[in-house]
């Protein structure tokens, strides 16, 4: 561990041109102390790293000097394409190594390329997690993370709408979509997807399993994903929609593609629509946040189920000494 850091702080040393003690004692989650002892001994092995004092000092390497010490670890192979994901590389268990990868490969480019290439980490991040939400990751995605490298097959109690099952699956992949993690794998013949947080239980067999040599991760999800989307909104409401309103739906996200989509506005402003929905009570639920920026055309059911949400909040907010209406509602 010791020569694994020692290497890390040489390399950083090269790509940053100095840093502190207190900055690389945070950098490598060491003592102060500890960083001194291994200045000394990079010092010791013939590394020309000197202290320099005063406001915005620290410690550098001698002007022109470069170490070629950059071969790739195992792991930081492994690392390497989530290089710029500091997040995603720390939930799998890789940052370190993700880390380690990235001050190897600039530190082996040339002075500008490597400058550039700080520059670049420095003024560019990637945040996957949606406004609103934290960072929960799964306690089984390490575990998970690293069958799918090593292409061993899992057993897993897994808890889906359908009810908790167990499984025994080949893990081809993770995908990490909208601050969810999803694992990629077949089961029962064919890639199917799990939500890595809906793992109850999972044993890692040593069971090696031949990945498909055709399966490609990122299309497969793609054709999956767009078939589901078709699947899981069936149906469709017409809609009018005011200027006003056609923003708060394009604001949903998820439909923003339908909102581009949309007639022109007619004289009076508002615009025709077609809104792919699940079912009528999703549909109202989700209409009902517009307010009075639309009318629904059809289907006659989401009308009327709209009005009656729209009835029941007038109720239950026509003030504190009025009866609160009965919470079922057909």
């Amino acid at each position: 561990m010791r020569t694994s850091r020692l290497l890390s702080l040489l390399i950083l040393l090269q790509l940053r041109g100095g840093a502190t003690a207190d900055a690389l004692a945070r950098e490598f989650e060491v003592s102060v102390r500890t960083i001194y002892r291994d200045i000394d001994r990079l010092a010791a092995a013939g590394v020309p790293v000197y202290a320099d004092r005063g406001p915005g000092g620290g410690f550098r390497l001698l002007d022109g000097y470069r170490t070629r010490l950059t071969g790739l670890a195992a792991d930081e192979a492994e690392a390497l394409c989530l290089i710029g994901m500091p997040g995603p590389a720390q939930a799998l268990g890789m940052g370190e190594a993700a880390s380690a990868a990235a001050h190897k490969m600039m530190a082996s480019l040339p002075d500008a390329g490597g400058a550039l290439a700080v520059r670049m980490r420095e003024r560019f991040h990637l945040d996957p997690v949606d406004w609103y939400r934290e960072d929960d990751t799964p306690a089984v995605l390490r575990p998970i993370a690293r069958a799918v490298l090593d292409r061993t097959e899992l057993e897993m109690r897994y808890d889906s709408w359908t009810g908790v099952r167990d499984w025994t699956v080949r893990p081809l992949g993770l995908v990490l979509k909208a601050g969810q993690w999803y694992l990629v794998a077949e089961g029962h013949g064919k890639p199917r997807i799990f939500k890595v947080a809906n793992i109850r239980h999972h044993l890692a067999t040593d069971r090696v399993f031949e990945r498909p040599p055709a399966f490609d991760l990122a299309a497969w999800w793609a054709t999956e994903t767009a078939r589901f989307e078709a699947q899981l909104r069936g149906d469709t409401a017409t809609l009018q929609v005011s200027v006003i309103g056609l923003a708060r739906i394009a604001a949903l996200g998820a439909y923003a593609k339908t909102a581009a989509q949309a007639a022109i506005a007619d004289a009076d402003g508002w615009s025709r629509m077609t809104l792919p929905i699940e079912n009528i009570e999703q549909a109202a639920l989700l209409l009902l946040g517009i307010g009075p920026e639309l009318r629904v055309l059809a289907p006659e059911a989401l009308r009327l189920r709209l009005r009656a949400l729209a009835e029941a909040v007038i109720a239950r907010c026509d003030g504190p000494d009025s009866a609160p209406p009965s919470p079922t509602m057909a």
